[in-house]
């Protein structure tokens, strides 16, 4: 009897909003419509959605039709089951919500306005201001210099996008060194294949330095979508501009604190917190009462604007700035006085009046950057020297923040130590990875005033542990509340090796149902480079040979041949030598498709762990697409001379309703890349951490019965489980190229 299989749609947000039951009985109406015509139109859908449970009795046929017709103008337009879904959600939530308000008679135009709304409109002053600033950072780049400057009148940016190389470059300009430059393709006219590499790099280099790429992927960027793009960018640019918004790079944030000195509650602030935190601080200085708690509203006038730059530029002040009662006079003002500060051009004064949120924060953040008028406050300072971390501990909560927030919950991690200690982050993590673990019931939303709460829930977070058989001996709720490093990080390592394991038994199990261990991934490492006839060979994860990068190389090359570029490859012999090749193997690693978040000092280190889950992300992926090796582990075990010692595997997650969703299924498929690839590669949700690559393009299965390449059936809820682990879901054909969603948080 075949397992059961359950219906999965590519993106986890979407497919939370449905039980099994509900998905399979939108997928059977949905299929059979498509039954009787081959396709589903625009125009087949309101006959559907009118009789849905949410919908029906409160729109007509005619109402739903009028709403489809402003954002289809032509009802002929095809529609894929992911985008069937997100209309039908988009008019119940709409239904419900004119049930509470006015009633039936106007729900016609609210309709249109919300479905109008779904299919997103772009800002013309922030693609300006994104140009500009590309224009700026990239204008001298060798090969991006024949494309620039582009002009923000046209869709030059979006059309530049598709090729793949931009936003890598982008990504360089907000972190410097996050992708090694030789891996991207840049030769002058790029396959599809290439094309797709380039996609996937971005994607998962752009979620290793934080960004939010929930709901956009490859095919997203192949057709050049605008909304989506927008978005991306604007999270590159505010990564660059607040990058320095933290005590560990301008200690001198500590002058905001009060007499209470609570360094914590700062450190816990995101970003566009501590820079308020701070236009207040240096407002107080001028004079000003009024508070800013936005970068919308609250800067409109322009008043604040003009207090802050008197205050940290005097010789540059000047009181016609605020004399002038026309706010776009003032605005023009502000921004020549700013120029003076060497503030790029980026907003306008038509956007200041305005209140545009994202250009009013990047031109706060220009001018903190330029001139923060912080002093050099000693004793202040050494507040912070108790602070710093040791560089190991400071690079796993790096990784360990970044996979959470790769994970897609609701909660933002932006400083692990402190947000976790409420335990609800670790609540959700543990939900996410384990559904239906958590007693919700039980638990407390932040903020919470009372201690023994945060206890509770921590209190929780350790018995959950527990029955997923990790090591908590003598470890209680309030190590975690007090904020215990050592212990944090010990918990949410066993919490990522669990999630990696077991996604790797779900493939296995395929084939032979048992558990996978680390000894198993060590085993396939060795045996896949000795079968590619390299010499290569590691005794364990600790392994100081794998230091110079070789072996990941050798193991990269053996999965994917055409990968590994050997001519840029070094000796590994120098330091310098294994910083190069430990750079290029982390990004032909995301190019390939996994989402890893280590940085090139862990391989160069030998970092246990942080090797165990680069392994572990190859294989995940190697496996995915060559299901055939699954069968040839158990000969691997059994015929490998050099057994090492068998480290304890972990018991499987509790099944939930899907139980094998997250099973792919072999096939006969063609393994060359270029046999398997016949279009630009498909979209990919983003916050999926499994791997994908543009070698593969599966899909979901119509009815559940016979699953097609490589992958077809693989959950992407499952795959966002596995972020640090194993590679992303790049190239999924998987939904998504119809849905319309934001990638900032």
């Amino acid at each position: 009897m075949s397992a059961f299989e359950g219906v999965v749609v590519s993106d986890p947000g979407l497919q939370s909003q449905f039980t099994q039951v509900e998905l399979r009985s939108l997928k059977s109406k949905f299929s059979s419509i498509k039954t009787k015509s081959g396709h589903v139109t625009v125009s087949d859908l309101p006959p559907v959605l009118a009789k849905l449970k949410g919908v029906s009795g409160l729109y007509t046929e005619d109402d739903l039709r009028a709403a489809l017709e402003d954002s289809y103008p032509d009802p002929t337009h095809e529609i894929d089951f992911e985008s069937f879904l997100m209309e039908f959600l988009n008019f119940a939530g709409r239904a419900s919500a004119s049930t509470k308000g006015s009633g039936y008679r106007r729900a016609s135009s609210i309709l249109r306005q919300t479905v109008t709304t779904h299919f997103r409109t772009i800002s013309e002053s922030e693609k300006a201001s994104y140009v500009a600033h590309i224009n700026n950072y990239l204008g001298n780049d060798p090969f991006l210099k024949k494309y620039l400057p582009l002009d923000p009148k046209t869709n030059q940016l979006f059309e530049l996008v598709k090729g793949g190389v931009l936003l890598c470059k982008l990504i360089n300009v907000a972190v410097p060194g996050t992708i090694d430059e030789r891996a991207i393709n840049t030769k002058k006219d790029l396959n599809p294949w290439e094309i797709n590499e380039n996609h996937t790099l971005c994607l998962n280099s752009a979620k290793a330095i934080g960004c939010t790429v929930v709901n956009i992927g490859t095919q997203d960027l192949v057709e050049g979508r605008p909304h989506l793009i927008m978005g991306l960018i604007s999270q590159m640019i505010k990564i660059q501009l607040l990058a320095d918004l933290n005590l560990k790079k301008t200690p001198q944030l500590v002058e905001l604190l009060g007499d209470d000195n609570d360094v914590g509650e700062l450190m816990s602030l995101p970003p566009e917190k501590v820079l308020l935190k701070w236009m207040n601080f240096q407002l107080k200085k001028s004079g000003y009462t009024k508070e800013v708690t936005n970068f919308s509203t609250d800067l409109k006038d322009g008043e604040a604007y003009a207090h802050l730059l008197n205050v940290l530029a005097p010789e540059h002040s000047t009181t016609s700035t605020l004399e002038t009662t026309d706010p776009t006079q003032r605005a023009k003002l502000i921004i020549d006085q700013a120029e003076k500060l060497d503030c790029k051009k980026y907003i306008s004064p038509k956007d200041i009046v305005d209140g545009s949120t994202n250009l009013n924060l990047t031109f706060v953040a220009q001018i903190f950057q330029q001139r923060n008028g912080l002093t050099v406050d000693n004793e202040k300072i050494s507040l912070t020297t108790v602070l710093d971390d040791d560089t190991q501990t400071s690079r796993e909560e790096r990784c360990f923040r970044l996979w959470i927030n790769s994970l897609g919950t609701a909660t933002y991690v932006n400083n692990l130590f402190e947000d976790v200690r409420s335990g609800w982050v670790l609540l959700e993590v543990l939900d996410k990875v384990s559904p239906g673990s958590v007693n919700w019931k039980r638990a407390s939303k932040p903020p919470i005033k009372m201690p023994f709460k945060k206890v509770e829930n921590c209190n929780q977070v350790i018995d959950v542990g527990k029955g997923l058989k990790f090591s908590l001996v003598n470890v209680a709720g309030s190590d975690f509340v007090q904020g215990n490093k050592k212990l944090i990080l010990a918990f949410l390592w066993q919490l990522m090796r669990f999630t990696m394991l077991q996604l790797l038994r779900n493939l296995r199990s395929f084939s032979q149902g048992k558990e996978i261990t680390d000894a198993d991934i060590l085993n396939w490492a060795n045996q896949k480079v000795k079968s590619s006839g390299k010499s290569s060979h590691i005794d364990s994860f600790k392994d100081r040979s794998l230091s110079n990068g070789k072996f990941f190389l050798e193991l990269l090359s053996a999965v994917q041949p055409r990968v590994v570029n050997w001519k840029v490859v070094t000796s590994g012999e120098t330091d310098e030598d294994k910083k190069l090749n430990a750079t290029y193997i982390i990004s032909v690693a995301r190019k390939l498709g996994c989402s890893i978040f280590l940085l090139p000092e862990d391989i160069i280190e030998v970092n246990q762990k942080m090797i165990l889950t680069l392994t572990a992300s190859i294989m995940y992926w190697s496996l995915q697409h060559k299901p055939a090796q699954l069968q040839s582990l158990q000969t691997i075990e059994e015929t490998e001379t050099h057994k090492p010692v068998q480290l304890q595997s972990l018991q499987t997650v509790e099944e939930t309703e899907t139980p094998d969703a997250s099973v792919p299924k072999p096939d006969a498929s063609p393994s060359e890349p270029d046999a398997s690839l016949s279009a630009p590669a498909a979209s990919v949700s983003a916050p999926d951490a499994l791997s994908s690559s543009p070698a593969a393009l599966p899909s979901v299965s119509e009815e559940g019965d016979s699953l097609p390449d490589e992958l077809s059936n693989l959950s992407v809820e499952d795959d966002a489980l596995v972020t640090a682990a194993s590679p992303q879901a790049t190239t999924d054909e998987l939904g998504l190229s119809e849905q319309e969603d934001t990638t900032e948080k």
